[in-house]
């Protein structure tokens, strides 16, 4: 099946306007059914369902979803619905007492003649400014609404603009909608933009990583009931001990594409590799610019010194073999990589991007931030705690210290307050 063809020739200029007529006709006919669902049966543990695109997948929303999971579902009843799967066994660990329904099986293909034509016709739910559009179709729509829909619970919470947007406008009557924005509003094309900003007033709760992005928010849907929690990312638990600062190792990981900014870190990294031959800069990651990544490394005579890896599952022990984290991105939501890095007791240096850093790392205590996307600061920033072995350890002692405000047992029962105030 070309699915990815078919959204590829939808997305054009001219075909967008007519892909939003067909998704409003399609809420218009299906939000009749959703209020003729019954609505969730009360039970002594509250009845969650999150919504994630690829439960199985390897992504930082992922691990944060999964983890806050395993913590609720202590005193909840906690299903993760993945909206499809391309793997066998989960990337990141499932704790016991979270479910995992997929709805759309990849690895098995559509039975029927049915099932194979509407796996070819291209999504109506998800809007074609989605990044998870050209993922999606027809079919997946249908058996999305079928996990929705089915045993309502007593809380549904989206974790992409995608699934936001589902929830908000198709949640089962009775359930609770909330959202969770894992990046920024700003950081959204313009026409998704505009219609999260006019479906989020149905959500009973939008929940975002900071303070900037509440306020995008608070300014966005001014006078809707919707309430705005800043409900931080909680730290998962990773292998591997304390960096002690001694391996002369910068490290950065993350998915290789514009948005990580990885180009511009080599760009940082190129005059010092000179400078410093005793140092290496280590990537890890996945993603559709690793090619030109490599390619980079070899124009800027990187070779041997600077190293572009596939993805790990042990970032925990890399970090515990590093001396300092560089955060080079261009946009973030909340990167949880760097409080994984501070918990580490690694230096982080970063770009001060939307959004995320200022509000995680304090200039000059527990890590250093530049000016988003500049270059020469950041080369500057990083010569700084190559060069200086008593500054990486004062920045990586503090930055400790401000990785304890994010641990599970603190962000975790403040999910647990939201749930039972949000419970029907």
């Amino acid at each position: 099946m070309d699915t990815q063809g078919s959204a590829r020739r939808l997305t054009r200029r001219g075909l967008r306007p007519a892909h939003y007529a067909l998704r409003r006709t399609a809420l218009w006919a299906l939000r009749p059914v959703a209020l003729l669902r019954p609505a969730p049966r009360r039970g002594d543990r509250p009845r969650v369902r999150f919504l994630l695109q690829h439960a199985h997948g390897s992504g930082g929303t992922i691990r944060t979803v999964l983890n806050l999971s395993g913590h609720l579902a202590r005193e909840h009843d906690v299903e993760i619905v993945s909206v499809l799967n391309r793997r066998a066994t989960p990337f990141f660990p499932v704790a016991d007492g979270v479910r995992i329904v997929v709805a759309d099986d990849r690895l098995t293909p559509p039975a029927g003649r049915t099932g194979r034509l509407l796996a070819r016709v291209p999504s109506l739910l998800t809007p074609v400014d989605d990044a998870s559009f050209r993922s999606m179709n027809l079919r997946a729509d249908l058996l999305l609404l079928r996990a929705l829909w089915r045993r309502p619970p007593d809380v549904v919470i989206g974790t992409r603009p995608s699934l936001n947007l589902l929830v908000a406008e198709l949640a089962p009557r009775g359930t609770a909608a909330v959202g969770q924005d894992h990046m920024n509003l700003a950081s959204y094309r313009p026409a998704l933009r505009r219609r999260l900003e006019r479906a989020y007033r149905r959500l009973a709760l939008l929940a975002v990583l900071t303070e900037r992005t509440r306020a995008e928010y608070a300014a966005a849907l001014a006078g809707a009931p919707t309430r705005l929690e800043v409900v931080p990312n909680a730290l998962p638990e990773l292998g591997g001990g304390p960096s002690r600062r001694e391996h002369k190792v910068l490290l950065a990981a993350g998915r290789y594409t514009r948005q990580k900014g990885f180009d511009l870190l080599l760009d940082a990294y190129a005059p010092l590799a000179a400078e410093y031959p005793d140092w290496t800069l280590r990537i890890f990651g996945a993603g559709p610019m690793r090619d030109q990544l490599r390619k980079r490394v070899a124009d800027r005579g990187l070779a041997g010194r600077a190293e572009v890896g596939g993805r790990t599952a042990k970032l925990g022990a890399e970090m515990e073999r590093a001396a300092v984290y560089v955060l080079s991105s261009r946009f973030e939501g909340m990167p949880m990589v760097v409080l994984e890095a501070m918990s580490k007791g690694l230096p982080v240096v970063a770009f001060d991007c939307p959004t995320g850093p200022a509000e995680m790392i304090t200039d000059g205590e527990d890590g250093l931030l530049v000016p988003a996307e500049d270059v020469a600061a950041l080369t500057a920033a990083l010569r700084r705690v190559m060069g200086d072995a008593d500054l990486r350890d004062r920045l990586g002692e503090r930055a400790l210290r401000t990785a304890e405000e994010y641990r599970l047992d603190r962000i975790g029962p403040r999910w647990a307050r939201l749930i039972a105030e949000l419970r029907p």
